[in-house]
Order: structure tokens, then C-alpha cells, then sequence
């Protein structure tokens, strides 16, 4: 066997050219409907609020300090926070294209260093950001389709049965695992997992109705989801918001949505929170050892306006378009080669 050299890439040449012109596709995407491209830190003082990541910690030693001085900074797991402060400072329609970083995450749908990309527009519903989504995946894959044949088959199968589905959480629950997620007490759950032969993984509390209705997501309806074609999953539970705005009723819901292709996650939207009380609120009673992003706060309090916005994982998306089964073949030098 011939012996593996860890100075080549793991991707193709082939998949690679795919990818810069999928890149280029984003952008024209995005040019023509107004939106301006802007750049933001990769290193902040303000690491994320979402207690589900893990950033990357690193120091930052001011000039004229001892090195065992320095100060805590954190590679961003998502430009969120400086997007949204430029959207508070009066832009109107932004996107970038940039790296995220989150510890903890490696596998063959994720990378630690990750290509995302994602956009604001002020005035936009989160349905309509829905219609962006779909129009840029299919905008991607058309320029599949048009410059390289040997995924043209693949690119025209994924949108070709009509617009993409939209299903909510709850619709998708009771189809695919027999049960209504927004009303059903927690400690059923269990008895649900055993119904569909899923074995829950150890430390999962019987009372954590998140922990138990994200595991059955993943393991059950999750893989169900985009299989005849692309399919958001919208209108979470309110517990599960993260930064989207929870819209009353019986029961109240996150309008937020993710969108699925073949049983992979590619994006996720909200209808974004503007309230600085609400998020200070969140912080303080949902999420543990959560520092408080005092410079979004700030940017809230002066007047974020009404938009929504989408966060994009485009290394998934390649992998989509190129029929890979995992991110390393369309990722020149992944984690363990970087």
C-alpha cells in the first residue's frame, strides 16, 4: 500500500475548481440584489452567547505588557455580532464571506475552521429570507449544473421537483417520530427514543426537554428531512431561540428555520431578536456562564432595526453540489492537515 502524504490535499483539483466557482456564483448572488460585502474581525473581545459552542480561546498582549499578562480574545463562531452592529450603525443589506471557528467539532460534516457565509437584509420576515436561501442554492447549483457536467445530473435532481418544502418543527416531529415536540411532557421522551429503538446517549437527563428533543432530531427526523427535495424546518420551540424573536401564541414559537438537503443541515435563519432586554433577560436565566456581549447590547439599545438574517456553512454546501460524503474532499487542507 502505497504510503499516505500528508502534504497533499484531500481534495480533488476537479472539486476544488467546482468550489472557487460556486464562490464566485455567491457573490454575483448577492451584488445583484444590492447587498453590500463587508468584512468584519475574526478575533473579538465577545465570544458567542450560544451555550452549544465552544469557541477557540487565544491572547492578546498589548504592546509594552508582560506576556503573562495578556488578554483573553476569541475567534469568532460566527460574524454575527459585528454584522449586526453595522445593521445598528445603518446598513441596510449586508453579506460576507468569511472563516468561523468552533472547538469541539470535527467529524464528516464539520471542520473546526469552517468557510460560512451570511447576510442581513433590514425589513425581511424570515419567510422572506426563506425565498433568499432557495434562490441561492439554486443559483449555486445552476452554475453546477452549467460549468460542470459531471455534476449536472446531481445539481438538477436537487431542484427539480418544484420549490423547496417548508415544514414546521412540529409538523416534522409528528410525521416522522409520532409525536407533537411542542406539547409533549418531557419525561416521555425517553419512552419515545425506546419506540424508535434509539439508544440515548449517557448523562441525558430525564427534565432536559431540549437536550432530548435536539437528540431526536438528529436521530430521527433530521435524516427523513430535503431526501426528495431541499426542505426548511421552521417555527422551533420558544426554548430553543438562541437570537430569534419568539412569536406568541398556544404554544409560543422561535421564528427561526434551518434548511436540509439530503438529510444535511446547510443554513439556519432567524427573524432576529432586537429587544437588548429580552437577550440580557435570555442571558440571565436560560444560559449558563454566558458573558454578556456588551457591544451587541449596546448596538441593540440604540436601535437595531426589524431584519432577519442567515448563516450559510458553505463547505456543506460544495459537498452537496459534488456529491461528496464528507467535507474533506472538498476542503484543500482540513484540520488534521492544516
Amino acid at each position: 500500500m502505497a504510503e499516505e502524504r500528508d502534504f497533499l490535499p484531500t481534495a480533488s483539483l476537479e472539486n476544488l475548481h467546482l468550489r472557487a466557482d460556486l464562490l464566485k456564483a455567491v457573490r454575483r448572488f448577492f451584488d445583484k440584489r444590492g447587498y453590500l460585502e463587508v468584512e468584519t474581525p475574526l478575533i473579538s473581545a465577545e465570544a458567542t452567547v450560544d451555550p452549544n459552542l465552544i469557541p477557540f480561546v487565544t491572547e492578546w498582549i498589548p504592546p509594552g505588557r508582560a506576556a503573562e499578562r495578556g488578554e483573553r480574545r476569541y475567534l469568532q463562531t460566527s460574524p454575527e455580532f459585528a454584522m449586526k452592529r453595522l445593521l445598528a450603525a445603518g446598513a441596510t443589506a449586508i453579506f460576507q464571506i468569511t472563516r468561523a471557528f468552533r472547538n469541539g467539532e470535527q467529524g464528516r460534516l464539520h471542520n473546526p475552521e469552517f468557510t460560512i457565509v451570511e447576510w442581513y437584509r433590514v425589513g425581511d420576515t424570515y419567510h422572506e429570507q426563506m425565498d433568499e436561501a432557495e434562490e441561492l442554492v439554486r443559483t449555486v447549483f445552476a452554475v453546477c449544473s452549467a460549468d460542470f457536467s459531471p455534476f449536472q445530473e446531481r445539481a438538477e435532481a436537487l431542484t427539480a421537483n418544484g420549490p423547496f418544502a417548508r415544514t414546521s418543527y412540529q409538523e416534522a416531529f409528528q410525521r416522522h417520530a409520532g409525536f407533537n415536540p411542542l406539547k409533549i411532557d418531557p419525561t416521555e421522551l425517553p419512552q419515545m427514543a425506546s419506540s424508535h429503538d434509539i439508544i440515548a446517549p449517557p448523562g441525558l437527563s430525564v427534565d432536559d426537554r431540549d437536550g432530548w428533543l435536539n437528540f431526536l432530531l438528529a436521530e430521527r427526523v433530521e435524516p427523513e428531512l430535503g431526501q426528495d427535495r431541499p426542505e426548511f424546518l421552521y417555527d422551533y420551540p420558544a426554548s430553543q431561540a438562541a437570537l430569534a424573536r419568539i412569536r406568541p401564541g398556544d404554544p409560543p414559537v422561535a421564528e427561526r428555520f434551518e434548511l436540509y438537503i439530503r438529510g444535511i443541515e446547510i443554513c439556519n435563519g432567524y427573524h432576529e431578536l432586537t429587544d437588548a432586554d429580552e437577550l440580557r433577560r435570555r442571558i440571565r436565566e436560560e444560559w449558563e456562564n454566558v458573558p454578556m456581549p456588551t457591544r451587541l447590547v449596546e448596538a441593540m439599545e440604540a436601535g437595531l432595526p426589524a431584519c432577519s438574517g442567515v448563516a450559510l456553512g458553505f463547505d456543506r454546501l460544495v459537498m452537496v453540489a459534488a456529491g461528496a460524503s464528507s467535507l474533506d474532499e472538498v476542503i484543500a487542507f482540513p484540520f488534521d492537515r492544516a
